[in-house]
């Protein structure tokens, strides 16, 4: 008895090993989890153009919020360089189409909004001034911010809109990298 569990052990673990070695395998012909060492941004561009958005919402001011913050964050998250129109590779074409405010809570005495949130809903384009091609779009894109109105912090909106703005500009930066 004791002849056979040997060989019947030897085979499960060269299965074991067998196994192991088909998942890595496969792991390495599809690129290992979604892991690549590709850029993650397009290499033949240098510069971006980002002009005044277009405001669609009743909200004043957005727009140049939520151009500041794509600026800033396309230096910061980019290789790219953000210059005037005329000199830009490429330009990012953006449409604020609503902007809008719920509350999340209100006070125990009185009823008074207690937490806000603000909601920027956008649109934006990415086009290739050399050759006219759309590099990338997205329709829908939502970014939130909150502010409390009332005593003793007595926010602003304002405080709410740069919120989303930022979180705005980080979504838009994303999709510039990632080729989905």
């Amino acid at each position: 008895m004791h002849n056979n569990v040997a060989p019947q052990l030897t085979r499960t673990r060269l299965s074991y090993v067998i196994f192991g070695l088909n998942i890595v395998t496969l792991l390495g012909a599809t690129g290992g989890c979604g892991y690549s060492h590709e850029p993650l941004y397009p290499q033949d561009i240098r510069t971006v153009a980002v002009p005044i958005l277009e405001n669609r919402s009743f909200y004043r001011h957005v727009e140049g919020d939520v151009a500041e913050a794509l600026v800033k964050e396309i230096e910061l998250r980019t290789p790219y360089k953000v210059v005037p129109n005329g000199e830009a590779d490429t330009q990012i074409r953006a449409t604020i189409t609503r902007v809008g405010q719920s509350r999340m809570s209100r006070s125990r005495d009185g009823g008074l909004p207690q937490e806000m949130e603000l909601i920027i809903r956008a649109s934006f384009q990415w086009q290739d001034l050399r050759s006219g091609k759309t590099l990338r779009q997205r329709s829908g894109m939502m970014a939130t911010g909150r502010y409390v109105p009332t005593q003793p912090a007595a926010e602003p909106y304002q405080v709410a809109q740069h919120a989303a703005a930022q979180r705005l500009a980080q979504k838009i930066v994303a999709v510039m990298g990632a080729n989905w």
